[in-house]
């Protein structure tokens, strides 16, 4: 029997799962986008086949009355979806550690998708009466923010961090910091990556809110944003880490990295 390994990125939380596997499922719905930061997509496998092997940095969130979101409360990443009453869990399909032989069979709430972007083709046309001023938050509401609209540009990144923490691929705009204006911050965290940045995210429900470079660059999750964003998607890059349960099929520019 294959068995799959995983982990969110530093490693606090760490899985397997036996075959087979269920086929990927893109899910399009506001807690989706909110917790990953764009959309989420996620197999799923029986409890029986299923073992955590580190759970360090594992917490949940209950995000409705029938089930809750795991999320490492160390690294922000976000990992499972667990339904109440069933005996099976859907695990992201960006926190597996290697190939999964897996592709996208259905895309589930396309109607709640964002406004920068298409769940199948290419991006809705640019948004002719854009918003002024944008309204951010987490999942569960203890981290709040505004900042100058509209997004403009959205660019996906689909290097490994990216896909790690946001269990698909992530999509975000360039900010500037000093315009952001916190309502709400007590439960904010944030991760030192590899590379010297730094992430900012919800100890409470796990969703992924910004990124700052190393060099002091920052950029905003577009699904943190609550209604329209007035931006769209326009470029990908890191398509050489991209996972392989996906194609990149909206016609955008591509970039191997950078």
């Amino acid at each position: 029997m294959t068995a799959y390994s995983g982990s969110c990125l530093c490693g606090a939380v760490a899985f397997e799962a036996d075959a087979p596997l269920r086929e990927v499922i893109a899910c399009h719905c506001t807690q989706c986008r909110r917790t990953s930061g764009h959309y989420w997509a996620a197999t799923s496998v029986p409890l029986e086949r299923f073992r955590l092997t580190r759970d360090e940095g594992l917490a949940w969130f209950r995000s409705s009355p029938g089930a809750r979101r795991g999320f490492c409360r160390l690294c922000g990443a976000s990992l499972f979806w667990a339904p109440e009453g069933e005996a099976r869990i859907s695990i992201a399909a960006g926190a597996f550690d290697g190939p999964t032989g897996l592709r996208i069979a259905a895309h589930w709430h396309p109607e709640d998708a964002g406004d920068y972007y298409a769940p199948a083709g290419p991006p809705p046309p640019p948004d002719p009466d854009p918003p002024a001023v944008l309204q951010a938050a987490c999942l569960c509401g203890a981290c709040r923010f505004t900042l100058p609209g509209p997004a403009g540009e959205i660019t996906a990144c689909h290097c490994r961090q990216c896909r790690k923490l946001s269990g698909h691929y992530t999509a975000s705009f360039d900010a500037v910091e000093a315009t952001v204006s916190w309502q709400a911050r007590d439960a904010l965290a944030e991760y030192a990556t590899p590379g010297g940045g730094r992430r900012g995210f919800c100890t409470g429900c796990g969703s992924s809110l910004y990124f700052r470079a190393g060099d002091g660059a920052f950029s905003v999750e577009a699904g943190a944003i609550e209604g329209r964003t007035g931006g769209r998607l326009a470029d990908h890059i890191f398509v050489a880490e991209k996972g392989d349960w996906y194609d990149i099929d909206d016609g955008l520019p591509q970039s191997a990295a950078w």
